[in-house]
């Protein structure tokens, strides 16, 4: 595993250190692993511009997002083809995305569950998806389905306008069967997303996505959630209140649903209002950059060096240099917040938005699975007598989930092709000082 994130000064991560008699690594001594698991709705991400007429020959409404049915499908994509209006695809799903770009950044081992068409292909969709993925996605998991993976359509006119159709093909076709509770168990983390707890009909990813969780919680491995959209958690807000603070220990969210979900349009008294419910919170922010909410124990909390932040909680930053705690391992706990402006000020040209929250999930997921690794490893550090659930501090984290999400709004897929660069292009190095 990659270490996360980047470090002016040297960090102490011992787990290959040479012996000091030999001057050589130990071979014999297997470094345990540790991964996560991610469930999702499998689907391929197709981009094209077109005009109004385009739309209207298709019944779609400018500017909405629409479910369209197979045929439809596969009239719109075959016109698409033959026009050569097809500007990009992309295997999409963000939990899919999330898996990729951790495997991508810690270039170590995560698992995705979920359902994969048993024909591939070349050049279909579930190649596509499959094309796109890192090798370190372990699919092997994926229940083979006979029909398609789910195809989400981004139409965009003249002005800009963003058309959206969806079909889900068979994507909630997972069964709960198909859940491995060993797999599980066994993980650092489990990731899944506010879409899986929408199916209707035939759909079983619901029931597979509970069992996953209640599995997660049995055995004590943090579930994540990302929120998805602010439309589904608006519609039952209490609902999705008590669902977090049943089942998640880490809540990630935009602005727009943390105010869905908390009724605070303040990013960071979304955040703040979440601890009630979750023990850590990641918040992107737009144009106001990411903020992060977590407990830690009297004992270990550590005061910044930065300049103190106004808000509205005073001072909020205070112990941003702590190192995250579950709020159950606090004997004494108390409330951790940090703030990072857009690295650089922002990309001066914004390419995608999509997957944005996801490469700064991502990072801090990098940073969880890190901390696990290191304690299966060199358990008698003194890192450890802290039961904290990251390696790093808030702050930290903040950072290097930041600059993930610099790396994705500078390109149009919403996964990366590499990890971040060994060098900085820009000066700024003192960025990752502290």
């Amino acid at each position: 595993m990659k270490f996360p994130g980047r470090r002016q000064h040297k960090h102490y991560f011992p787990v290959e250190d040479k012996d000091p008699l030999t001057n050589q690594i130990n071979r014999n001594s297997r470094l345990e692993r540790s991964y996560i698991v991610g469930i999702d709705q499998t689907l391929v991400d197709i981009e094209a511009k077109v005009d109004n007429a385009f739309l209207e020959e298709f019944n779609l409404k400018r500017g909405m997002s629409q479910v369209i049915d197979d045929e439809v499908t596969h009239a719109l994509y075959q016109r698409l083809k033959s026009e050569d209006l097809v500007d990009y695809e992309y295997a999409g799903g963000t939990i899919a995305n999330t898996m990729h770009n951790y495997s991508v950044l810690a270039d170590d081992r995560s698992v995705l569950l979920g359902v994969m068409s048993e024909d591939i292909k070349i050049g279909g969709y579930a190649y596509r998806f499959i094309s796109n993925t890192s090798s370190r996605v372990d699919l092997n998991y994926l229940q083979p389905i006979n029909g398609p993976i789910g195809r989400c359509f981004t139409l965009i006119d003249d002005t800009g306008e963003r058309t959206f159709a969806l079909n889900y093909g068979l994507i909630n076709r997972l069964k709960p069967e198909s859940i491995d509770e060993q797999l599980i168990a066994e993980s650092s983390a489990l990731v899944i997303s506010s879409y899986l707890m929408r199916t209707e009909g035939e759909d079983t990813m619901t029931e597979a996505a509970i069992k996953a969780v209640e599995c997660a919680n049995e055995h004590g491995v943090p579930v994540v959630l990302t929120l998805g959209t602010k439309f589904l958690i608006e519609e039952d807000p209490k609902w999705w209140q008590d669902f977090v603070k049943k089942h998640v220990d880490i809540l990630a969210m935009n602005e727009e649903e943390g105010l869905a979900i908390s009724g605070f349009d303040d990013p960071l008294l979304a955040a703040d209002a979440a601890l009630d419910w979750v023990d850590l919170v990641i918040c992107t922010a737009g144009a106001q950059g990411l903020f992060m909410a977590g407990y830690v124990d009297e004992e270990f909390k550590r005061a910044t060096e930065h300049q103190l932040l106004p808000g509205k909680i005073p001072d909020f930053n205070r112990y941003e240099f702590s190192r995250a705690m579950r709020y159950k391992d606090c004997k004494n706990p108390i409330r951790a917040y940090t703030h990072t402006a857009p690295y650089m000020g922002g990309p001066e040209s914004i390419k995608n938005t999509n997957g944005a929250g996801d490469g700064a999930l991502s990072a801090l997921l990098h940073d969880l699975c890190a901390n696990v690794y290191h304690k299966l490893n060199v358990d008698n550090s003194s890192k450890h007598r802290q039961k904290a659930l990251t390696y790093s501090s808030l702050s930290q984290i903040s950072k290097y989930a930041n600059r993930v999400s610099y790396e994705v709004l500078v390109q149009h897929s919403p996964r990366l092709s590499r990890g971040l660069p060994e060098r900085e292009d820009s000066l700024e190095q003192a960025y990752w000082a502290l």
